[in-house]
């Protein structure tokens, strides 16, 4: 193998067209965060990194794995040009050869960054590497994800670069459902300041960070903030307000009413003991532990908004009970020709559903926003029931930021 020479690296810049040497100082990015992206590629694969900077002369990285040694000098350059990464490659080995005789027992590799390597660039730079660079290993870093190292024990660290697309067919950023279970819980924390808590069983609190309403609804910080960057997307968060404050909120509570419009699995039951049914109600939410309570016509009479009467009470629940289920043993399927004392509902947005849900002399009923959102598609007079509620109450809400 020939002796690494300038001459031999002029020759073969020649070679290549080269017309001249290229600035030093023209990295892709500052020097520390090629060291850095160096450092990092070692370290994914299992090499301790020790950042050595101005001791032992000036060297940028000592790197060891296994018994093995090297002191790293690291280059940087915007354009992967061969003429103009040559002579910037062979000043690193150059350095790293010096680093290697000043520091006993290591051995030198020199690596150059680049903005966005290609496999004939790397062609390239392997020719000059196996030719002029003896005894000295050499790698190319790119921030496209491309790695080629020459000489062992680095060419474990050999990668492909990523595979880039053009817009048009990156798929489409995920869009946050605004109105999942817990960003409706999350909406009504936001509003409840301007709800009476026998309305509305939320916190109350002067929300002003993402961080605030994340703790005050039990869910992560992560899921709070997207929550609030998606309100700020469809424009319904005051940006000028010092903390999260809801605007637009006729269009808004009419986008949460229509997600809210979905089909809920229900069951007619009737009580086994033939005795009040108030009382057997109340018993049977009782044993429910919290994850049960009126809703539609029955949870508007107790929020006393009541409008229409004749229809049997819903119950909330998470799953529609088995037979085997001892909790539900106080009352049975309902056959087609009884009148049901109970309609058991599956609720479609549990957390938003029991959290919000207001408690009444031992009776659990859904909360006024819940009540508006279902009795609205319900067969028997549902709209005049969810109209009402919004006339008596609900418009005020609405209304408060309407701007």
């Amino acid at each position: 193998m020939a002796m690494f020479t300038i001459t031999a690296v002029l020759a073969t810049m020649a070679m290549l067209g080269a017309p001249e040497m290229p600035n030093v100082d023209s990295s892709v990015a500052s020097h520390d965060q090629a060291e850095a992206l160096v450092a990092d590629v070692m370290r994914s694969m299992g090499w301790h990194v020790d950042p050595v900077h101005d001791s032992h002369d000036g060297a940028d990285l000592l790197v060891d794995k296994g018994g093995q040694r090297f002191v790293v000098e690291v280059k940087s350059l915007a354009e992967a040009r061969a003429d103009r990464a040559l002579p910037l490659l062979s000043l690193a080995v150059l350095q790293a050869k010096a680093h290697a005789r000043a520091m006993r027992g290591a051995r030198p590799l020199a690596v150059l960054v680049v903005g966005r390597a290609s496999p004939s660039f790397a062609k390239h730079l392997r020719f000059f590497a196996e030719n002029y660079a003896e005894g000295v290993a050499v790698g190319v870093v790119s921030e496209n994800g491309f790695r080629q190292f020459i000489g062992q024990p680095f060419e474990d660290l050999n990668a492909q670069p990523r595979i880039e697309r053009w817009p048009g067919s990156r798929s489409a950023p995920a869009v946050v459902n605004l109105f999942s279970d817990l960003n409706q819980w999350m909406l009504k924390i936001l509003l409840a300041n301007e709800i009476p808590e026998p309305l509305l069983s939320a916190p109350r609190i002067d929300c002003r960070s993402g961080s605030e309403l994340a703790a005050a609804a039990g869910v992560s910080a992560m899921s709070a903030s997207r929550f609030l960057q998606q309100l700020r997307s469809d424009g319904f968060l005051d940006e000028s307000s010092a903390g999260p404050c809801l605007v637009r909120r006729k269009e808004l509570f009419d986008r949460w009413r229509a997600a809210a419009m979905r089909p809920t699995p229900e069951i007619a039951v009737r009580f086994v003991l033939r005795a009040p049914v108030r009382q057997q109600l109340r018993d049977l939410i009782a044993k429910q532990s919290g994850e049960a309570c009126l809703g539609l016509f029955a949870a508007a009479d107790e929020l006393k908004l009541g409008h229409v009467s004749g229809v049997p009470p819903h119950l909330y629940v998470p799953k529609l009970p088995q037979s085997e289920d001892r909790k539900w043993r106080s009352v049975r399927p309902a056959a087609p020709s009884e009148a049901p004392d109970l309609i058991l509902r599956q609720a479609t947005f549990p957390e938003s559903t029991f959290r919000g849900a207001v408690h009444r002399e031992g009776i659990i009923a859904a909360d006024i926003i819940q009540t508006w959102l279902d009795v609205g598609s319900h067969p028997a007079r549902g709209q005049e029931q969810a109209e009402l509620i919004y006339d008596k109450f609900l418009r005020q809400v609405v209304e408060q930021g309407s701007r």
